[in-house]
């Protein structure tokens, strides 16, 4: 008996059209890029096949860790090695891995400066996840073909941090120009690195070079120390206020009795902590799902919990990232120019 030949197209295509059904991903190629109603659960049984995902974060103090907890708990059977470094160190240990073709790494947590340079070096893949598309736009890094090379995870901004008791309440700046009050001559601190350096930059944007040559006249202190640290000399009374402090820190300290405060300039410098792949992931399931939990409900919870922002929200002032849409060495010629002038108008 002749079978009609539409009957037969259908009956040639059913197997095909069953077998990509039933079909998952196995390549980190598919991985990265698939976007299936089960992908949790088809990353989460890889994942625990895998048995664990190396983890490379910039993250401090207890916040890394709480993330490393959380994570195993909700997926039992995938154990997290993490190292934890900052970012410059983050990138040359890549970097020298990459040239001995060690992968080791396989989920990336740093910041926007690091990860310039690690994709420059081609040592991060393209990747999608479902949580992107609660992210707004300037929120990732487009790879080309709706892919990104990170999205942004955290957020901490750099303002003014002032000791309560110390400072009234009216000499507390508004903006950038408040920063010349007369009261807060040799009163100030700020610290040698790039959360000052940027600063300087967001002042140059909003107000030009100029106003950064006419601070050189408040006797603004140099320490060689790190921002955190900083708040502490500010809590101590040692000094009264910095420029160039992160809310996070200031909100730290707050929540243990320090009698700090932190409030936002004209322009509010932000660095940013990003989840990316590494290029070649020894564990390709548990990156990916890592990377995904970072970016989800669950894992911004555990950020939010030590004072991290979200680029999702609306903080009430402007934010800047002044990496962003950087070449490398465009990046690192800004910093040296903000260095050389944050060394000119402060005093050892």
């Amino acid at each position: 008996m002749k079978i009609p030949s539409f009957i037969f197209l259908v009956l040639l295509l059913l197997p095909s059209e069953a077998w990509e059904q039933t079909r998952k991903p196995a390549s980190i190629a598919e991985l990265a890029t698939y976007r299936g109603a089960d992908r949790e659960r088809v990353l989460y049984a890889g994942a625990k096949a895998e048995g664990k995902v190396v983890w490379y974060t910039s993250l401090a103090g207890g916040s890394y860790k709480e993330i490393v907890s959380v994570f195993e708990a909700k997926y039992p059977g995938v154990k997290v090695e993490s190292f934890r470094a900052a970012g410059n160190d983050l990138v040359v240990r890549m970097e020298e891995e990459g040239k001995a073709r060690k992968h080791i790494a396989d989920t990336i947590e740093t910041t926007e400066g690091s990860l310039i340079f690690l994709r420059d070096g081609k040592l991060l893949r393209p990747y999608d996840s479902p949580y992107l598309d609660a992210y707004p736009e300037e929120g990732k890094e487009p790879a080309g073909k709706g892919l990104v090379y990170w999205a942004l995870a955290r957020e901490s901004y750099i303002g003014f941090t002032y000791n309560k008791k110390l400072v009234p309440k009216e000499v507390v700046p508004k903006n950038f120009e408040g920063l010349l009050n007369p009261q807060l001559k040799g009163k100030m601190g700020i610290s040698i690195g790039q959360t000052s350096d940027k600063v300087i930059g967001a002042i140059i944007k909003t107000k030009g070079e100029e106003l950064v040559r006419k601070l050189k006249a408040q006797e603004i202190k140099l320490y060689s120390i790190e921002a955190p640290a900083l708040v502490d000399v500010i809590a101590a009374g040692e000094i009264v206020a910095s420029p160039a402090i992160f809310q996070t820190h200031t909100l730290l300290a707050a929540s243990k009795g320090a009698p700090v405060e932190w409030v936002p300039m004209d322009l509010v410098p932000t660095n940013v902590g990003s989840a990316a792949i590494a290029a070649q992931p020894p564990h390709p399931h548990a990156a990916l799902l890592m990377a995904d939990f970072l970016l989800s409900p669950d894992g911004q919870a555990v950020l939010e919990r030590f004072y991290y922002g979200s680029a999702a929200k609306d903080q009430g002032f402007k934010r800047w990232r002044p990496e962003r849409g950087l070449t490398t060495d465009q990046y690192e010629k800004d910093l040296l120019r903000w260095e050389k002038l944050l060394n000119a108008i402060t005093r050892k």
